[in-house]
């Protein structure tokens, strides 16, 4: 399937667009193609624009001073990444958007972002859509941290994410539970 059928694909779950509506929201994207561990936004960049994840695997996360990996966000086909609040509040990226695999995206800016929404009303519907999706799931994920042990963050996101395991090495899982590689393995073999 090309970009263009993922992306409407993506949309109409939420959203009706005629196909003029749909081609002038289409005509705002880039495509882009990254390579494995090459990054897209780096701590300190201006964040000018968002992702659509067509293939491959992101990763969001932030570098603390003892220079331990905390993963906020996994982005596997047709879910989005970037760094939000530099985004939209225009101050440097407190995180770093990288690549876990080979990925290709489409990427819109802020500005063609907040124009095409002016423009279409679906369109912002549907992103006012999305992003209460993804502030209810960072909801649910932030409780589950600060109410869940460890081995049951491990099975719940065995089941809500299974091709994770198959796309992210288990260290990033680690860091993206919060556990060391040694505390992951454990669960992993005891799983089984």
């Amino acid at each position: 399937m090309d970009a263009r059928q993922i992306l409407k694909e993506h949309i109409t779950r939420s959203v009706e667009l005629t196909d003029a509506q749909f081609d002038g929201f289409y005509a705002c994207f880039k495509h882009e193609s990254f390579k494995k561990g090459q990054t897209l936004i780096h701590e300190g960049d201006t964040v000018t624009r968002e992702y659509f994840v067509l293939s491959g695997c992101l990763k969001t996360y932030f570098m603390n001073d003892e220079l331990r990996m905390t993963i906020l966000q996994f982005a596997m086909p047709t879910w989005w990444a970037s760094d939000y609040d530099a985004l939209y509040n225009r101050h440097p990226a407190a995180v770093i958007v990288d690549c876990v695999a080979n990925a290709e995206v489409l990427s819109i800016s802020a500005d063609d972002r907040e124009r095409v929404c002016h423009e279409i009303e679906a369109v912002g519907h549907f992103f006012r859509w999305r992003t209460n999706r993804g502030y209810a799931a960072s909801q649910r994920r932030l409780l589950s941290l600060m109410t869940n042990d460890t081995r049951k963050r491990y099975e719940d996101l065995l089941v809500q994410y299974p091709t994770l395991f198959q796309l992210v090495p288990k260290h990033l899982i680690a860091a993206y539970l919060g556990v060391s590689r040694e505390t992951l393995s454990r669960l992993y073999h005891s799983a089984r």
